[in-house]
């Protein structure tokens, strides 16, 4: 089992800029995918961007390429979303998600694990 817990959520201007963590319990963090999904009100929950077990590989969705960046420490068993030059379309819960396996996946049912969400408010 694997328990997420993400923290660093918050309201913020246009323009401005938050770093979200996701906490990861268990012995197995270092040998995961790990990934960021958000979801709107009234909207699916959509892919945001995923790591790789050893951080070798990233993935982002072209609406938040060259803005957000996906890291993790794997002796924290931590892994982080800096998102920088927020819109107000970037509103949404924020959620963390891990696979059972050390690839990226776009996919929200190839990730086992979900944390319970942060929210991510960002003002015009």
């Amino acid at each position: 089992q694997v328990q997420l817990v993400e923290s660093g959520g918050g309201v913020v201007q246009a323009g401005g800029s938050l770093r979200l963590s996701c906490a990861a319990s268990g012995r197995t963090f270092g040998n995961r995918a790990m990934g960021w999904f958000r979801q709107a009100p009234e909207k699916e929950r959509e892919f945001v961007t995923a790591i790789s077990w050893n951080g070798g590989s990233t993935i982002y969705a072209d609406s938040v390429k060259g803005r957000f960046t996906i890291s993790r420490d794997n002796v924290k068993n931590t892994v982080y979303l800096q998102m920088n030059s927020l819109k107000p379309e970037d509103t949404a819960v924020y959620y963390c998600a891990a696979r059972s396996v050390g690839s990226t996946s776009t996919f929200v049912d190839n990730y086992a694990y979900w944390g319970q969400g942060t929210q991510v408010t960002v003002s015009s």
